[in-house]
């Protein structure tokens, strides 16, 4: 790693007269390999290493990056960007300040056992292969004549410091797999995917976080699943105001767009509306009450072995749980440096980066609704008449994440607690205070799902978990697509 270099840009841009200074020497790499209907396509592999400074001069923010690791050359990015703050800050109508934040001194890592890049690309389509072979034969008569297996590692090495001394050194490896599968039964093609609703499985880790999904059971045993949904033609109830459970595979996916995106505060503020979207909220309404007193909604970078894992985040903060909805109210954003100024508060360790050569700005890491006290079979016996949808195929959401909707694939009619025919295509519509608002039990099993969560101009692709347990809504409607 360039520690050297990384000091040397701070020192320049302190010289230049800039009130504030951070570099971040990052390395990514990845592998990954593809199988498509049992035959292996050539491996992707790929290596991004630089250098990205950023700083602040006059209330001006400036960024800039390089590839090229000699001094000529950070020398010529510090004193580019410095130019560009200077010329920037007599036009500004707000300047830009940074929380003050504790500085620290770190090398830390992800835990690992079995180091990926010891993982052999013979290894990876070997195993792919094993999972396509029990995919290849018809499943409780549901063919999947069209099948993409991807699976892969990646490594994310970062040495940071600003002008506050910092210094941290870190590294997180992961592995995922994720994979699309054409479905056919009685004539008519769907697009799948399992675990359902296009997530992935993995996480933080060595080659271990695979080895322990034993994907080569998990994968034909979850699309033996989703075939009572892709099999079903009865559609369901339209007409009445019912319960309806969210499995943990839907419930997830409810927390990240309409909880964690709408609670990020560059979209609060207004910066990530051309590219990302805005938001409901606003900066005043901390505190408001979004949902019942049964709704509770966290983000923690924290857990170890997950897809968000980090111990600082890329402005030197150090990582922490957030609880962003508690009791049904919004008691926290998710904030870097800059916005936490505005708020007059600390920055709660939000900020990333997924490459050297992009800003590092307020993204979710692992965003969860949090375990109630219910058992399934409880909140199930509980409901007269309902619905469960257990995975979900199809979603969206407006921009400013308030009205949504879910497609469900697995899904099944509830009468006097007992599930009953499995039921085609429930769509859940519904605003997102309405969602909240109608959460009236959560169960013990909370589950978690990979994701890759996409923000920002440049595009950054940051690696997430979403997750939840089983959860209720009383008394909404659902639709039928």
């Amino acid at each position: 790693m360039d520690q050297d270099l990384v000091s040397y840009a701070i020192s320049e841009a302190l010289q230049s007269g800039c009130e504030y200074a951070e570099a971040r020497y990052q390395k990514t790499s990845d592998v990954t390999c593809l199988l498509r209907n049992g035959v292996a396509e050539p491996a992707t592999m790929s290596d991004a290493e630089g250098i990205g400074v950023r700083v602040v001069y006059d209330g001006a923010l400036a960024f800039g990056a390089t590839n090229r690791l000699t001094r000529q050359e950070v020398k010529e990015i510090v004193e580019r960007i410095v130019r560009r703050a200077k010329a920037a800050s007599s036009s500004l109508k707000e300047r830009v300040a940074f929380s003050q934040e504790q500085a620290h001194v770190e090398k830390w890592s992800s835990e690992e056992s079995k180091k990926v890049e010891d993982v052999s690309v013979d290894s990876i389509i070997a195993l792919l292969k094993d999972i396509d072979r029990g995919l290849q034969s018809p499943i409780a008569g549901v063919s999947f004549p069209n099948r993409m297996l991807f699976l892969g590692w990646s490594i994310d090495e970062k040495y940071y410091e600003n002008s506050d001394g910092s210094k941290l050194q870190g590294r997180v490896p992961r592995a995922a797999y994720f994979c699309i599968l054409t479905s056919v039964y009685d004539g008519r093609p769907r697009t799948v995917s399992v675990p359902a609703g296009y997530s992935q499985l993995g996480g933080s880790g060595g080659w271990e976080v695979i080895e322990k999904l034993n994907l080569s059971e998990t994968i034909p045993a979850g699309a033996k699943e989703i075939t009572a949904g892709i099999k079903a033609t009865e559609r369901p109830p339209t007409d009445e105001v019912m319960d309806v459970i969210l499995g943990p595979n839907v419930a997830s996916l409810t927390s990240h767009e309409s909880c964690g995106h709408p609670g990020e505060a560059d979209r609060i503020l207004g910066r990530e509306g051309a590219q990302a979207g805005e938001s409901f909220l606003k900066s005043d309404k901390l505190g408001m009450q979004i949902g019942s007193p049964e709704a509770f909604v966290s983000d923690d970078p924290t857990i170890p072995h997950s897809m968000g894992f980090y111990k600082y985040d890329d402005e030197g903060v150090k990582a922490r749980k957030r609880k962003l909805i508690d009791g049904g109210r919004f008691t926290e954003f998710l904030h870097n440096r800059a916005t936490a100024k505005v708020f007059n508060i600390n920055s709660n360790g939000s900020s990333r980066a997924v490459q050297f050569d992009r800003e590092p700005i307020i993204r979710m890491a692992n965003t969860f609704i949090e375990a109630g006290d219910w058992t399934f079979e409880e909140m199930l016996s509980d409901v007269r008449r309902g619905v469960y949808i257990k995975s979900f195929m199809e979603w969206n959401i407006d921009d400013k994440r308030l009205n949504q909707r879910y497609v469900g694939l697995e899904a099944y009619l509830i009468e006097n607690g007992d599930l009953k025919e499995p039921l085609k295509d429930p769509v859940l519509e519904i605003t997102t205070p309405k969602y909240w608002g109608s959460i009236d039990a959560r169960a013990k099993d909370v589950e978690f799902l990979c994701g890759t969560c996409g923000k920002g101009d440049p595009m950054q692709g940051a690696p997430v978990f979403f997750g939840a347990p089983h959860v209720r809504l009383k008394g909404v409607r659902l639709g039928s697509r």
